[in-house]
């Protein structure tokens, strides 16, 4: 059986979003070329731009329908970083929230994608 371990961003600019995703992640792409960028996020997981003009086979989707959900171990730590990238310039979809799941906030990255930070609800698990 196969884990999946790579979410892909067709980005506009890759040197654009490679720098954003620097400042939000703490960390530099461990692999850049003028078409792509590949972070590592730990526990086997990765995030790679691709340049969406050379994304094969072409794509017409655009950023915002989907979300990078990342998990923080307490709503303290959700909002230090929200402050952060607040502080970054990020723009802020949603302002931190106690939502059924968790306590939550929403950053854009630039080309649309949301990305949300929470703290899992009391009683809420993960499973493997």
């Amino acid at each position: 059986m196969f884990k999946p371990s790579t979410l892909l961003q067709y980005v506009r600019d890759v040197a654009t979003s490679a720098t954003f995703y620097s400042g939000i992640l703490g960390t530099a792409p461990v692999e850049q070329s003028p078409g792509f960028a590949l972070f590592l996020l730990g526990d086997g997981a990765a995030l790679g731009l691709w340049q969406r003009d050379d994304v094969q086979p072409p794509v017409d989707a655009e950023g915002g329908a989907a979300e990078l959900a990342m998990v923080v171990a307490n709503p303290d730590e959700v909002r230090q970083l929200h402050d952060a990238w607040r502080a970054l310039g990020v723009q802020i979809a949603q302002a931190p929230v106690t939502l059924e799941f968790g306590y939550t906030f929403v950053g854009v990255d630039p080309d649309g994608h949301r990305l949300r930070v929470y703290s899992r609800a009391e009683g809420m698990v993960a499973r493997d």
